[in-house]
């Protein structure tokens, strides 16, 4: 599939081929994380689709815009959208979590094309994009980073310091996006550890704020564009709000799905209820 420029009606198609072929690998391997992969799949399709400069053929261009899956575990829906928009074979995508498959639980840097950091315990992938944008600056280069968190993962300290840091070096061209749909692993995320307001910590830790409906592609298209503006000055999140387990109806906002597998009568289900949205 190559890319499909501006079009909003291509974008959405493009999310709902990213879910069936994300959940047709979590079916095959008989593990995976759907929930979470769910939940992006517009924003995975706005990034790679329209917005980041990058060049599929040349996976390691040194001015390409970088893409940090810092809630690694959602590694079946970045394996997708690099599949769908030709990093490697999409049949590539039924060996997920097999053995000697490039496709393992967590992605890693060199061993899959289109991949820019090996993710495994979550709360590392700002850090390692304010690391990015401090080199870069560095050598003169002006390429993006684009970070995608997740609401439970930011209950981390790490992406605090991250953050403090970044602010304060007012560092450019830093981009982090947050998959804010309310839901992780045990429950929802008020009742394990709540961060709420989460739009005020960013702002009180100097970052400029950007708000999204995250399954609204037009909408995304709108925000990722003043965050791009906004980011010559400094650090910028994007709030997307999301829907745990998005295009699924029993596993909408159900911490359960976090982390499972369909079964054969799901999975008919599921697939015919996403199957609509490619149509």
């Amino acid at each position: 599939m190559s890319k499909n420029g501006n079009s909003v009606e291509s974008l959405k198609k493009v999310a709902a081929e990213i879910r069936c072929e994300c959940l047709k690998s979590i079916y095959e391997a008989k593990s995976g994380h759907p929930g979470g992969s769910f939940s992006c799949a517009e924003i995975m399709s706005v990034l790679f689709f329209n917005k980041m400069n990058i060049k599929v053929n040349e996976p390691l261009w040194q001015d390409r815009d970088r893409f940090i899956l810092s809630k690694g575990h959602v590694a079946p829906v970045l394996y997708t959208t690099l599949a769908l928009r030709g990093f490697f074979p999409v049949e590539e995508l039924k060996t997920l979590r097999k053995l000697n498959s490039r496709l393992q639980g967590h992605p890693a840097y060199k061993k899959l094309p289109g991949v820019d950091m090996v993710s495994g315990s979550l709360g590392q992938g700002l850090s390692v994009g304010l690391g990015m944008r401090l080199a870069a600056g560095i050598k003169g280069q002006n390429f993006k980073v684009y970070v995608l968190l997740g609401d439970g993962e930011v209950q981390e300290g790490q992406v605090w310091e991250a953050a403090m840091a970044a602010a304060h070096m007012k560092v450019k061209n830093l981009i982090a996006i947050l998959d804010y749909n309310r839901v992780q692993l045990d429950g929802t995320v008020g009742e394990i550890m709540e961060v709420a307001p989460i739009d005020e910590k960013w702002a009180s830790f100097g970052w400029k704020v950007v708000y999204a409906d995250g399954h609204d592609v037009g909408d995304l298209l709108r925000a990722t564009d003043e965050a791009v503006k906004l980011a010559g000055e400094g650090p910028v999140v994007i709030i997307a709000k999301t829907v745990k387990g998005k295009g699924v109806s029993f596993m909408e906002n159900k911490a359960a799905w976090h982390g499972a597998c369909p079964d054969e009568l799901q999975m008919q289900q599921a697939m015919e209820e996403l199957m609509k949205e490619v149509k």
